[in-house]
């Protein structure tokens, strides 16, 4: 142990290099390199702040909200219907992976539409649109029962068209595929042109509009204005909406005075004789492809095809491509492929068509025309008056519609 007297008189030295070290490492600690790595984390947490990272979904949204505006679509309109959209709609990825024309049966979807119920309500709906209908159908050349049944298959016949908003359903396509991109910048077109509010723009997941559910593009192109108020009202003008449903049928090359085409029976090797002897058509559509190519009656009549009831089919040069499901089939003619240009699956034309053959001489209260009252009944040609149908199917299904939307 060192006395206080030995402590004062060692060298001063022996102290010297604590302070010697304090000196020489302090102005490196407290100079311009603490004051840079400061600046340089600051400047870094600056940045992360001002640029957070952006998830996919957004990016394209800004990539979209560019495009648009180079469209001519006015910043107020494009602000108004894209600002709030911040990611997908859950609710678009599920529906689009059970689409019920797709999933279900041919035979069950059918079934399904065509409830005594929904027959009922469609019988006096045309019944109480008969004069609308009678004018809509003379200018444009479709069947009123025609387009009472697009209306029930599409909107219940108006009651329920779809509470999704249109522009978040469009942009939520989980493909981000060319034909719904278009489908969302046709729905911002209608938008600028204040056709309708972005409130009021709503329908199915899919995007589909009004109680005619018409995509967008569709809309554009086909959408009238019956009433003449200045709108194309799908949404709630009962004109509007029916001229509008008979616009895009002419447009998609229904005839005037054809009907769609008929169901028929065939024994199943007969049915199988067809599968391996008649071509495919072919076509950018599943369902196009899932028929066979037209063949005169009169030829479908030599494989020994039959109609529903088993009588023989008209010895007639008018063409038909057979539709098959699990148990049923069909002979359909041109106007047919009208119909599967609204919705392209058989489930769904078929729907359309046969409803439209249970309204037929319903609205006056009487039975349907193909049948006869007790007299023989007289072979008639295959290009019958618009208002002349085949006689409806069977209606025992009791099970409950689905709800609209497609």
């Amino acid at each position: 142990m060192i006395n206080r007297a030995e402590r004062e008189s060692m060298p001063a030295i022996a102290h010297r290099p604590k302070r010697l070290y304090t000196q020489k490492v302090r102005p490196r600690l407290g100079g311009p390199v603490v004051v840079a790595i400061w600046v340089i984390a600051c400047s870094a947490l600056d940045l992360n702040a001002q640029e957070p990272e952006r998830s996919p979904f957004i990016q394209w949204l800004a990539v979209v909200r560019e495009e648009a505006l180079t469209r001519g679509i006015r910043p107020a309109v494009v602000e108004e219907a894209l600002s709030d959209i911040t990611e997908p709609l859950a609710v678009v990825l599920d529906r689009d992976r059970s689409q019920a024309e797709i999933v279900l049966p041919l035979e069950t979807y059918v079934s399904r539409r065509l409830t005594r119920r929904n027959v009922t309500s469609g019988r006096d709906m045309y019944a109480r649109h008969r004069a609308l209908l009678e004018t809509i159908g003379g200018q444009y050349g479709v069947p009123g029962r025609i387009i009472v049944s697009i209306w029930g298959v599409e909107s219940n016949y108006g009651r329920f068209s779809g509470v999704r908003p249109t522009v978040s359903s469009l942009a939520t396509d989980p493909r981000r595929s060319t034909y719904f991109r278009g489908e969302l910048f046709s729905a911002l077109e209608i938008l600028n042109r204040g056709d309708i509010d972005l409130a009021r723009m709503r329908g199915s997941w899919a995007g589909a509009m009004g109680q005619p559910q018409f995509m967008p593009s569709s809309y554009l192109r086909y959408a009238e204005d019956h009433d003449g108020d200045g709108r194309k009202d799908i949404w709630s003008s009962a004109g509007d909406v029916f001229a509008s449903i008979a616009n895009y049928l002419k447009g998609h090359g229904w005839r005037r005075e054809e009907r769609w085409g008929r169901e028929v029976s065939m024994a199943p090797n007969i049915a199988r004789r067809i599968s391996a002897e008649v071509a495919r058509r072919d076509g950018a559509c599943r369902a196009t492809r899932d028929m066979t190519v037209p063949r005169p009656l009169r030829e479908w009549n030599q494989f020994g095809v039959k109609g529903r009831n088993g009588e023989p089919l008209p010895e007639s040069d008018m063409s038909a491509a057979l539709v098959s499901g699990a148990s049923r089939h069909f002979l359909v003619y041109a106007n047919y492929d009208a119909l599967l240009s609204y919705n392209c699956a058989h489930a769904y034309a078929l729907s359309v068509a046969l409803l439209g053959d249970a309204l037929e001489g319903d609205a006056a209260g009487g039975s349907p025309r193909s049948h006869s009252r007790g007299r023989t009944r007289v072979r008639r040609p295959e290009r019958p008056s618009p208002d002349r149908s085949l006689a409806a199917p069977t209606d025992a299904s009791v099970t409950p519609q689905p709800s609209s939307g497609h």
